[in-house]
């Protein structure tokens, strides 16, 4: 029989919290108060401030609450929190991962082989992702790991004649593998 454990849905990884304090829930005594032109109104008391706010057709939100006393604003609540997850997707959408890309390697590799993998390293490096290098050796290869570092240095030299790249890892040998790290330069 199957055990069912109810899952609890929190928000998601990719969804976007944002947690301002507005009317009510702003608990300080006390604010610091701007309006809506961004002039500032100076310090009073936080039911006071709500009631202005209220008044004027705005929510009193709390854009700083680690101030002495917090500093409140004088805001369409709805449209204030929009525009925040706006500008953090935009941010996001700018924030450019870097990939580590793989290439393997033989020890008994031929030319036309390496030039191939050549190539692809080089579409890699041209998209700006980091390159592994990696070379497994098998059976009595294990027992020459000296060409495997050699067959690396290898590539990585043929490389750098294109690129100016910044090893990362240098080849070093890890059990039957022999990898390196290698980016370019910025």
């Amino acid at each position: 029989m199957r055990i069912h454990r109810r899952r609890r849905h929190g928000p998601k990884k990719n969804d976007i919290v944002i947690s301002y304090k507005f009317n009510e829930q702003i608990r300080a005594p006390k604010v610091r108060v701007i309006d809506e032109a961004g002039e500032i109104l100076g310090e009073m008391r936080t039911e006071e401030a709500l009631n202005l706010a209220i008044e004027r057709g705005f929510d009193l939100v709390e854009v700083s609450p680690k101030a002495e006393p917090p500093v409140c604003k004088f805001l369409d609540y709805g449209q204030f929190k929009y525009q925040k997850e706006k500008e953090i997707r935009q941010q996001k959408a700018r924030a450019k991962k870097v990939e580590i890309k793989g290439i393997r390697l033989s020890v008994k590799m031929g030319q036309n082989d390496f030039d191939t993998r050549f190539g692809q390293a080089v579409k890699f490096i041209e998209g700006g992702d980091k390159l592994k290098i990696e070379v497994r050796m098998r059976g009595r290869e294990k027992a020459h790991g000296e060409l495997a570092i050699q067959k690396v240095r290898e590539f990585i030299e043929a490389l750098q004649k294109q690129y100016s790249l910044a090893i990362e890892q240098q080849p070093k040998r890890s059990g039957g593998t022999v990898s390196a790290v290698v980016a370019k330069k910025t």
